[in-house]
Order: C-alpha cells, then sequence, then structure tokens
C-alpha cells in the first residue's frame, strides 16, 4: 500500500496533544512537537512521527521525566554541563543549545555537554539553532549501542549522529547532518515496515559476516560503521562514533559505549551503569570571533556556488550541498504534506485510541 500524505499542522497537533498527556508543561509540549515534526519535514522520516511511541513507552516505563527540572551542574566562561533530569531529549537539547548560543553571544564561542538525557530527534533541528545568530552550530549525541566497532562482532557504540550547521548569505546555509554508521538504525526500521533488503554493508551478522535483513539486530548483529569494512574506510566511521561517545558522555559523566540505556523500552538499562542517562554535545561559535560577519558570508556563498558549478560525471545529477535534499524536502512537505508509512499510521492510531487523543488519519 502507498504512503498515507496528512497536512504538517494535523500531524504536529496530533505530537502536541500526546506530549501534553503524558503530562509535559505546554511550552515544553509544543517545543517537542517541533523538534520532532522538523524531522518528518526535512525527510529524516526515522526520526519524526515514527518514533513518537517509542518516547511515549518510556514515559510509561518511568525512563522519561516528562516534567524535568534541568539545571548546570558545572560551568566556565564558555562551557556548561547540563543535567537534563531525565527529561525528552527533544526538550533538554535546545535548552541546552541556548546555553551554547548565550555563552557564545559573550565570549565568542559556548559549548554544553549533557548528561541523564534521552533521543533527541535530529542533530540538525539543534545545530541550526545557531543559524539566526550569525553563528555556526555543532551538535552530537550518542546513543543506543547497536554499532560494532571494526573487526568487532561486540556492539559497542551507537549511530552517534554530528551535525554542523553554517550561515552563508544569498546562498541557503550549509547543514551537514549525518549519523557515523553507514545507515542510521532508523533506515532499517523503515526497510522492515516495506518489507524491503538491505543494502550490503548496512549490517553484519552475529558472526561478522555481511548481510542484508533489515532485522539482522534482533538476531545478535549489528550496525557498522560508516566506511562499512576496513578496505573501505570503516576505521575512520568508527573513529568517527568514538569522538561522538567521547565528547557526549566521557566528558558531561552520561553513560558510554555499550553501557548506554536502549530505546526500546522493552529492554532494561544495563545494571552497572557508568553514568546517568544518554549524553550531548553543542557548539556556538560566532562568526565574527573569526573575522567580520559578512565577509565569512559572502565567502560561504562563493564557496557554495563553485561547488554547486562543480563539473560532474556523466549522466550524474549536479554536486548535492549538504542540507540541499532536506531543505527541498521541507519546502514540499509544508505544502504538499508529510507521507507516512500505513505501519506508522496504525501505530499512531493505537497510541491516539489508548492516550484517548483525537488522530486525524
Amino acid at each position: 500500500m502507498a504512503d498515507v500524505t496528512f497536512p504538517h499542522a494535523n500531524l504536529w497537533q496530533f505530537a502536541f496533544d500526546v506530549f501534553q498527556k503524558i503530562n509535559c508543561p505546554e511550552e515544553e509540549a509544543k517545543l517537542a512537537a517541533n523538534v520532532l515534526l522538523s524531522a518528518d519535514l526535512r525527510g529524516i522520516d526515522s526520526h519524526g512521527l515514527a518514533r513518537l511511541s517509542g518516547y511515549v513507552r518510556l514515559w510509561e516505563a518511568k525512563r522519561i521525566n516528562s516534567q524535568p527540572k534541568t539545571k548546570i551542574v558545572h560551568a566556565r566562561a564558555s562551557t556548561a554541563v547540563l543535567d537534563g533530569d531525565s527529561g525528552l531529549g527533544l526538550v533538554v537539547a535546545p535548552k541546552a543549545m541556548e546555553i551554547a548560543i548565550e555563552k557564545a553571544n559573550n565570549v565568542g564561542t559556548g559549548w554544553v555537554a549533557v548528561k541523564n538525557s534521552n533521543h533527541f530527534g535530529i542533530a540538525a533541528y539543534h545545530a541550526m539553532m545557531a543559524l539566526p545568530h550569525d553563528m555556526i552550530g555543532i551538535a552530537m549525541t550518542n546513543a543506543s549501542p547497536l554499532v560494532a566497532p571494526t573487526f568487532s562482532v561486540e556492539r559497542l557504540l551507537g549511530t552517534n549522529p554530528i551535525c554542523v550547521a553554517i550561515p552563508a548569505h544569498q546562498q541557503p546555509p550549509f547543514v551537514a547532518d549525518f549519523a557515523t554508521t553507514t545507515a542510521a538504525n532508523g533506515k532499517l526500521e523503515i526497510l522492515q515496515r516495506k518489507n524491503k533488503d538491505a543494502p550490503l554493508g548496512w549490517i553484519q551478522k552475529k558472526d561478522g559476516s555481511p548481510s542484508t535483513n533489515p532485522n539482522e539486530l534482533k538476531d545478535g548483529g549489528a550496525l557498522i560503521p560508516l566506511g562499512s569494512d576496513r578496505e573501505h574506510g570503516s576505521h575512520k566511521g568508527f573513529s568517527l562514533g568514538a569522538w561522538v561517545d567521547i565528547f557526549s558522555a566521557v566528558l558531561s559523566g552520561a553513560n558510554y559505549g555499550p553501557w548506554v540505556p536502549p530505546f526500546v523500552s522493552f529492554l532494561s538499562p544495563p545494571s552497572d551503569p557508568v553514568g546517568e542517562g544518554i549524553g550531548h554535545f553543542f557548539g556556538a561559535m560566532r562568526v565574527d570571533a573569526f573575522r567580520p560577519t559578512d565577509e565569512f558570508k559572502m565567502h560561504m556563498d562563493k564557496w557554495i556556488t563553485r561547488f554547486r558549478e562543480a563539473k560532474t560525471i556523466e549522466g550524474q545529477p549536479r554536486v548535492i550541498i549538504p542540507g540541499d535534499p532536506e531543505r527541498e524536502s521541507e519546502a514540499i512537505r509544508l505544502i504538499e504534506g508529510i507521507p507516512l508509512n500505513n505501519k506508522v499510521v496504525e501505530d499512531l492510531s493505537d497510541l491516539a485510541k489508548k492516550l484517548d487523543v483525537k488522530f486525524f488519519g
């Protein structure tokens, strides 16, 4: 069956109502809905409404605090550590980024590490908060251990995404948002719903051999670092994922590596935690802390334009600037609506019935 398309406003209202039903304060419910729906608008369907019931289940399991009292537990002029009080990462992360932006306003750059949080949606939402301030934004997070380091069969890292958002002048901003694995786990979930195989190089079996079964993780398999195998640079993907884990958790006091709590509620967190919750890391840098803002943005336009004009391989499209596909998706989906897979629609319909919330399906 084909995907079903819904107006953005209807889906936003549904998400807002659900967050209110799990006792989020009104402003935080709005923020959570904004972050969640930004993923669907930008075409990152694995991190949007498809995740909503997962957050509710974590709340039901008392692993998410819907009314967190976040607090700074350590700070210097340009740095801080924020305790998320087990809150929704969709709410904790923007608060942390606001602190980073405030510090950057004061001293040129701001860096905030977060502990005791949960899944924060798409990294791009948080990094892009810096753009209106003529700042470069950075956001990253560790995640459930589903990834085997190069040469290993043990799942020790998460998909650990990184996003960098850089302002330009007349050109749209440069927004690079990517997992440090060949593919994010959400991509496997999409393939599972569509009953399709995964491309070779995304996952491995529990013995380390290649697999195209999108359900492989359920049988003890693992996701693979960016690069797929040693010959294609998976050691570099492993290094990137490790960097995110260390910055997000070892630096903040969150759980790291195999101790990161699983996103799914039916699996309990490790009984021997090394920190609190999951961790994030954010940065904001004032452009004018390095060179005049107008000058920088003019050169970013020149950089972007030159790469757009790059000579391409015969039969291939033009070079894609990071952020272009997501921006184009958002422009289309705001007008034409957001497509949801039928299994996601069924899941949301069940959630609506359980919480007595109107679903617009």
